[in-house]
């Protein structure tokens, strides 16, 4: 018997308790709002909420065992049927919390892999998944066994002589990890053929990135007049989508790519089980990064895609910043230019503001990236981040939260 992640208690309408603890870094989400979202969008319902403040984790408990007591008591009143922690729990922390609350307990790395197993459509995305799954698993296999030294093998059994329980399912892992990884590196072959074949006809190559849910594939079905799915909820997108965008003013076509979007502590599982379809952002002339404008939080978000960028080597490719959802902000609180620069990382990107959903600013984007592929004649060139800014205008100096 192999031991697996159980989706058993992921069931719609589950009731689940958030924890989250503030140790003292700028990116705490204090109303676990986030967290709160993804458990909507795997099918749970969250029933209430416990926040506390540590300088350092507990080894054992996490929140310690003063805070543990009052999570039972949550658990107990509203009948919980799991709990989801917002930071990543070790292994032996997960066992002993298990065993205290008498009830699963997951984390923030287990739930996005959840969602990402949940929303996988393509071949490749699944094998993708499967992976970020498996390699999770690994490290995970001592607390699914309170039976660490029952041996197996001998006669009729596939372990060998003495291979205890916990040994063949490591084996059987580790075998299941080398063919998913085998399978990725034949798509990972076909992905550079077909990158291969558009820069040797010298099309310019697009690709959209953002924080999760910025509207990165309704900016993508309206550009190209495209059918792929679009939803307002978090990871709607896994699998990469390619369509070819006319631009008139250049009189040519520019290769768009919709990609999987980022967020707040991504799992490096999955980052690396992912670079089949990342590698389409970091082989783009040009990357649209597109931001959710009316998200409060947009500023955090930028630093996250920022850092995930940086992870797969695509921080050198030139950026726009797309904030999308313009017909979403307040209007006494909307920008007093749809075109200018911002910094991001001591650099001052073109920014330019629309709404994908609304069809405004679209026909500036369009002009915007004409002229890029003007100013970039063949998709081999990538010296282009070093000429003039597209947009004369400087940083907005007004009133404007933007």
């Amino acid at each position: 018997m192999t031991a697996s992640l159980s989706s058993s208690s992921l069931s719609a309408s589950t009731p689940v308790i958030l924890v989250g603890v503030d140790l003292g870094f700028s990116h705490f989400d204090g109303e676990l709002q986030e967290l709160g979202l993804l458990a909507e969008t795997a099918g749970m319902q969250p029933v209430a909420d416990l926040v506390c403040k540590r300088k350092a984790p507990d080894p054992a408990l996490f929140i310690g065992s003063g805070k543990a007591e009052e999570l039972k008591l949550l658990v107990d009143m509203h009948q919980a049927k799991e709990v989801l922690f917002d930071q990543a729990l070790s292994p032996a922390q997960q066992r002993n919390l298990e065993r205290f609350l008498q009830c699963p307990v997951n984390d923030r790395t287990m739930l996005i892999l959840e969602i990402f197993a949940q929303r996988a459509r393509s071949h490749e995305g699944k094998l993708q998944v499967e992976l970020a799954r498996l390699q999770y698993l690994s490290t995970r296999l001592v607390r699914r066994w309170s039976h660490l030294e029952r041996q197996q093998g001998g006669i009729g059994q596939r372990g060998g002589p003495g291979e205890t329980q916990i040994e063949l399912d490591k084996r059987m892992i580790g075998e299941a990890i080398k063919r998913t990884k085998e399978k990725l590196q034949k798509v990972k072959k076909q992905r550079g053929t077909q990158r291969r074949q558009r820069q040797r006809h010298g099309v310019f190559t697009v690709s959209l990135v953002g924080y999760t849910n910025a509207g990165k594939s309704t900016l993508f079905n309206t550009l190209v007049k495209a059918q792929a799915y679009a939803a307002d909820q978090l990871f709607a997108t896994l699998d990469t989508t390619t369509r070819q965008m006319y631009l008139e003013g250049a009189q040519t076509s520019v290769s768009l790519s919709d990609t999987v979007g980022f967020i707040r502590a991504l799992p490096h599982g999955l980052i690396d089980a992912f670079q089949a379809t990342l590698q389409e952002a970091i082989d783009a002339d040009l990357l649209l990064h597109v931001v959710d404008a009316a998200n409060p939080n947009y500023r955090e978000q930028i630093g996250q895609v920022q850092q995930v960028l940086a992870e797969i080597g695509a921080s050198a490719i030139p950026q726009v910043l797309v904030f999308n959802k313009l017909d979403a902000i307040e209007p006494a609180q909307r920008p007093l230019r749809l075109q200018d620069h911002y910094e991001v990382d001591g650099q001052m990107l073109p920014r330019i503001f629309v709404s994908a959903a609304a069809n405004q600013g679209l026909d500036a984007l369009r002009e915007l990236l004409t002229q890029r592929v003007l100013q970039a004649p063949t998709a081999a060139a990538r010296e282009f981040s070093d000429l003039p800014p597209i947009c004369s205008v400087e940083p907005d100096k007004g009133e404007s939260l933007f």
